[in-house]
C-alpha cells in the first residue's frame, strides 16, 4: 500500500491501493445466488448456459428458451432475465432462486414469482 492523502483516522494520511485494473473474464458458469435443491440447479444451470451460448447475441431469445425450457420441466410460470449491467429486487418462491453469469458478462437470474 501507498500512503495517500489526507483523510484518514486520525488525520493521517488515507491508504491507498494500488492494483492493476485487469478484467477478469470467466470462461465457465458461475453461479453467485441459488436456493434450489441440487438436482433442479444443474439442469437450470445447464439450461440457461445452453440458451446463452446459442443466442450469445439475442438476450430475448435465450431468455425465451429458458422459460420454456424450465416451464416444460419444473411447471410454469417461471420469469427469466438475461443481459448485462442491471439491477434487481423480485420477490420468489423459495427454492426457486438462480443469479448466474455465463460466457464473462452474461447474467441471468431465474425465479418463480409468489
Amino acid at each position: 500500500m501507498e500512503e495517500g492523502t489526507p483523510g484518514g483516522e486520525g488525520g493521517a494520511p488515507a491508504p491507498v491501493e494500488t492494483t492493476d485494473d485487469k478484467k477478469i473474464v470467466h470462461t465457465y458458469p458461475l453461479v453467485k445466488t441459488c436456493d434450489m435443491p441440487e438436482e433442479m440447479w444443474t439442469e437450470v444451470m445447464e439450461l440457461i448456459v445452453t440458451g446463452c451460448e446459442k443466442f450469445s447475441s439475442n438476450y430475448e431469445l435465450a431468455s425465451k428458451l429458458i422459460k420454456q425450457g424450465l416451464d416444460q420441466r419444473f411447471g410454469p410460470p417461471w420469469n427469466i432475465v438475461v443481459g448485462e449491467a442491471y439491477g434487481f429486487e423480485i420477490t420468489y418462491l423459495v427454492g426457486s432462486l438462480m443469479l448466474m453469469y455465463t460466457g464473462g458478462n452474461i447474467a441471468c437470474i431465474c425465479w418463480k414469482a409468489p
